[in-house]
Protein backbone atom coordinates (compact mmCIF):
# COMPACT_ATOMS: atom_id res chain seq x y z
CA UNK A 1 0.00 0.00 0.00
CA UNK A 2 1.47 3.63 -0.95
CA UNK A 3 0.47 6.40 1.24
CA UNK A 4 -0.69 9.15 -0.19
CA UNK A 5 0.73 12.95 1.17
CA UNK A 6 -1.49 15.52 1.05
CA UNK A 7 0.12 19.29 -0.64
CA UNK A 8 -2.24 22.07 0.74
CA UNK A 9 -2.10 24.99 -1.92
CA UNK A 10 -1.53 28.15 -0.45
CA UNK A 11 -3.74 30.01 1.18
CA UNK A 12 -2.79 33.05 1.52
CA UNK A 13 -0.83 35.76 -0.12
CA UNK A 14 2.18 35.73 2.68
CA UNK A 15 2.06 31.90 1.67
CA UNK A 16 2.58 32.43 -1.57
CA UNK A 17 5.32 34.81 -1.05
CA UNK A 18 7.02 32.37 1.49
CA UNK A 19 7.05 29.28 -0.85
CA UNK A 20 8.69 31.01 -3.99
CA UNK A 21 12.54 30.13 -4.75
CA UNK A 22 15.08 32.00 -2.61
CA UNK A 23 16.11 35.22 -4.42
CA UNK A 24 13.38 35.64 -6.25
CA UNK A 25 13.14 39.79 -6.38
CA UNK A 26 9.59 40.35 -5.47
CA UNK A 27 7.67 42.10 -2.99
CA UNK A 28 4.54 41.36 -1.30
CA UNK A 29 2.42 45.09 -1.45
CA UNK A 30 -0.94 45.57 0.18
CA UNK A 31 -1.26 41.80 -0.26
CA UNK A 32 -0.30 41.74 -3.55
CA UNK A 33 3.18 39.79 -5.69
CA UNK A 34 4.70 42.98 -6.90
CA UNK A 35 8.23 41.70 -9.37
CA UNK A 36 10.29 43.81 -10.63
CA UNK A 37 13.89 43.73 -13.01
CA UNK A 38 17.04 44.03 -11.38
CA UNK A 39 17.96 47.17 -10.11
CA UNK A 40 19.50 49.85 -13.09
CA UNK A 41 23.31 50.72 -12.50
CA UNK A 42 22.70 53.81 -11.25
CA UNK A 43 20.48 52.69 -8.46
CA UNK A 44 23.67 49.74 -7.20
CA UNK A 45 26.02 52.52 -7.79
CA UNK A 46 24.05 55.18 -5.48
CA UNK A 47 24.08 52.19 -2.65
CA UNK A 48 27.79 51.48 -3.05
CA UNK A 49 28.61 55.18 -2.46
CA UNK A 50 25.42 55.08 0.34
CA UNK A 51 25.80 52.08 2.72
CA UNK A 52 29.63 51.31 3.58
CA UNK A 53 29.85 54.61 5.05
CA UNK A 54 26.31 53.75 7.07
CA UNK A 55 27.89 50.33 8.30
CA UNK A 56 31.01 51.54 9.59
CA UNK A 57 28.96 54.72 11.44
CA UNK A 58 26.71 51.84 12.76
CA UNK A 59 29.46 49.54 13.43
CA UNK A 60 31.47 52.35 14.79
CA UNK A 61 28.87 53.51 17.54
CA UNK A 62 27.64 49.67 18.22
CA UNK A 63 24.12 50.94 18.00
CA UNK A 64 22.83 47.87 15.70
CA UNK A 65 22.90 46.39 12.14
CA UNK A 66 22.65 47.23 8.82
CA UNK A 67 21.17 45.28 5.98
CA UNK A 68 21.33 45.83 2.32
CA UNK A 69 19.02 44.08 -0.28
CA UNK A 70 17.66 41.54 -1.43
CA UNK A 71 16.64 41.30 2.29
CA UNK A 72 13.20 40.53 3.48
CA UNK A 73 11.17 42.63 6.11
CA UNK A 74 8.49 41.29 7.14
CA UNK A 75 6.16 44.35 8.31
CA UNK A 76 2.21 42.53 8.97
CA UNK A 77 0.50 39.80 7.16
CA UNK A 78 0.08 41.54 3.98
CA UNK A 79 3.37 43.60 3.55
CA UNK A 80 6.65 41.44 3.23
CA UNK A 81 9.17 44.03 1.38
CA UNK A 82 12.79 44.41 0.27
CA UNK A 83 14.15 47.94 1.55
CA UNK A 84 17.53 48.74 -0.25
CA UNK A 85 19.08 49.55 2.90
CA UNK A 86 18.16 49.15 6.66
CA UNK A 87 19.05 49.93 10.32
CA UNK A 88 18.48 47.91 12.93
CA UNK A 89 18.87 49.33 16.79
CA UNK A 90 20.38 46.54 19.32
CA UNK A 91 16.79 46.79 20.93
CA UNK A 92 15.45 45.50 17.89
CA UNK A 93 17.73 43.10 17.16
CA UNK A 94 15.56 40.51 18.32
CA UNK A 95 13.17 40.98 15.38
CA UNK A 96 16.19 39.03 13.26
CA UNK A 97 15.17 35.94 12.26
CA UNK A 98 16.79 33.53 10.04
CA UNK A 99 14.40 34.16 7.13
CA UNK A 100 14.63 37.96 7.36
CA UNK A 101 13.37 40.56 10.03
CA UNK A 102 10.31 40.50 11.36
CA UNK A 103 8.97 44.09 12.39
CA UNK A 104 9.91 47.53 11.48
CA UNK A 105 13.27 48.30 11.04
CA UNK A 106 14.47 51.55 12.73
CA UNK A 107 15.39 53.66 9.81
CA UNK A 108 14.78 52.16 5.78
CA UNK A 109 16.50 54.11 2.44
CA UNK A 110 14.85 53.78 -0.59
CA UNK A 111 16.58 54.27 -4.04
CA UNK A 112 13.57 54.94 -6.54
CA UNK A 113 13.75 52.62 -9.35
CA UNK A 114 11.76 53.24 -12.35
CA UNK A 115 9.54 49.98 -11.86
CA UNK A 116 9.05 50.80 -8.21
CA UNK A 117 9.13 53.93 -7.78
CA UNK A 118 5.61 54.81 -7.08
CA UNK A 119 5.62 51.90 -4.57
CA UNK A 120 7.95 53.85 -2.23
CA UNK A 121 6.50 57.36 -3.08
CA UNK A 122 3.31 55.98 -1.99
CA UNK A 123 2.01 52.42 -0.74
CA UNK A 124 5.25 51.27 0.88
CA UNK A 125 5.95 54.87 2.56
CA UNK A 126 2.30 54.61 3.97
CA UNK A 127 3.06 51.29 5.48
CA UNK A 128 6.54 52.12 6.98
CA UNK A 129 4.57 54.67 8.83
CA UNK A 130 2.10 53.01 10.40
CA UNK A 131 4.74 50.18 11.14
CA UNK A 132 6.36 52.44 12.99
CA UNK A 133 9.37 53.20 11.03
CA UNK A 134 11.33 56.30 13.31
CA UNK A 135 13.02 57.70 9.81
CA UNK A 136 12.35 56.38 5.89
CA UNK A 137 14.35 58.64 3.16
CA UNK A 138 13.94 58.37 -0.38
CA UNK A 139 16.53 58.70 -3.03
CA UNK A 140 16.18 59.55 -6.37
CA UNK A 141 18.68 58.75 -9.06
CA UNK A 142 17.56 60.45 -11.20
CA UNK A 143 18.67 63.66 -9.87
CA UNK A 144 20.28 62.38 -6.64
CA UNK A 145 17.70 64.30 -5.14
CA UNK A 146 16.78 62.96 -1.38
CA UNK A 147 14.07 63.52 0.99
CA UNK A 148 14.22 62.44 4.80
CA UNK A 149 10.90 61.96 6.64
CA UNK A 150 11.10 61.42 10.43
CA UNK A 151 7.83 59.69 12.57
CA UNK A 152 6.16 62.09 15.26
CA UNK A 153 3.33 61.07 16.70
CA UNK A 154 2.85 58.25 14.52
CA UNK A 155 2.93 60.04 11.27
CA UNK A 156 5.85 61.39 8.85
CA UNK A 157 6.82 64.65 8.61
CA UNK A 158 9.25 65.71 6.08
CA UNK A 159 12.33 67.03 7.89
CA UNK A 160 14.95 67.41 5.17
CA UNK A 161 14.90 67.67 1.06
CA UNK A 162 18.81 67.90 -0.35
CA UNK A 163 20.87 66.82 -3.19
CA UNK A 164 23.04 64.31 -2.91
CA UNK A 165 23.28 64.10 0.41
CA UNK A 166 21.42 62.44 3.51
CA UNK A 167 21.69 63.71 7.33
CA UNK A 168 19.88 61.47 9.65
CA UNK A 169 18.34 62.93 12.95
CA UNK A 170 18.04 59.25 13.77
CA UNK A 171 21.65 58.36 13.38
CA UNK A 172 23.54 61.85 13.77
CA UNK A 173 24.95 61.05 10.60
CA UNK A 174 25.40 62.34 7.22
CA UNK A 175 26.41 60.95 3.80
CA UNK A 176 27.78 62.63 0.27
CA UNK A 177 27.35 60.74 -2.69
Amino acid sequence: MTEEIAIQPPRTMMEVFNSLPEGTRVQLIENNLVMSPAPLDRHQLIISEIFPHFAIHIKNRKIGTTRVAPYDVYLDKENAYQPDIIFISNERKHLIKTDGLHGAPDLIIEILSPSTAKYDIGDKKDVYERSGVTEYWIVDPADNSTTGYYLINDEYHEFFKGVGRIESKLLDWQCSF
